[in-house]
């Protein structure tokens, strides 16, 4: 006499296994979501420039001044006045905003971070 039954559901190997890449996960997520947040404030500090009257006309020094106000005002701590590069491109002020962070995962494992956003700011 055979007893036929299947075996149904996950063994304790499986759901350790399972568990543990979604922890993972669950960690990377909160070890990166605050410099994704960060980037956001950046973004917007940035793209609100653009509504600035007389800024395309104004020095670099000044420009950095704002952006350094509002990066202030926002408590942005990765990316800094040395991250931002302003150049001219026909009749245009194009600010461009280039940093990297590091954050710790765990262990000697660290994930990198690279953010990158440009704002044309145009003569009113």
């Amino acid at each position: 006499m055979k007893l036929q039954h299947a075996q149904k559901g996950m063994t304790f190997w499986g759901l350790a296994l399972t568990l543990g890449i979604v922890a993972f996960f669950v960690l990377l997520t909160l070890r990166l979501l605050p410099s994704y947040m960060e980037f956001f404030s950046v973004k917007s500090s940035l793209d609100s420039l653009q509504s600035e009257a007389g800024l395309a006309q104004a020095a670099p020094s000044e420009i950095k001044k704002l952006i350094d106000r509002r990066f202030s005002i926002n408590d942005v701590k990765n990316a800094g006045r040395e991250d931002v590069t302003i150049t001219k491109e026909s009749g245009a002020t194009v600010v461009t905003i280039e940093y990297e962070v590091r954050n710790h995962v765990m262990g000697n494992v660290d994930a990198v971070v690279m953010f990158n956003h440009s704002v044309e700011l145009t003569r009113n």
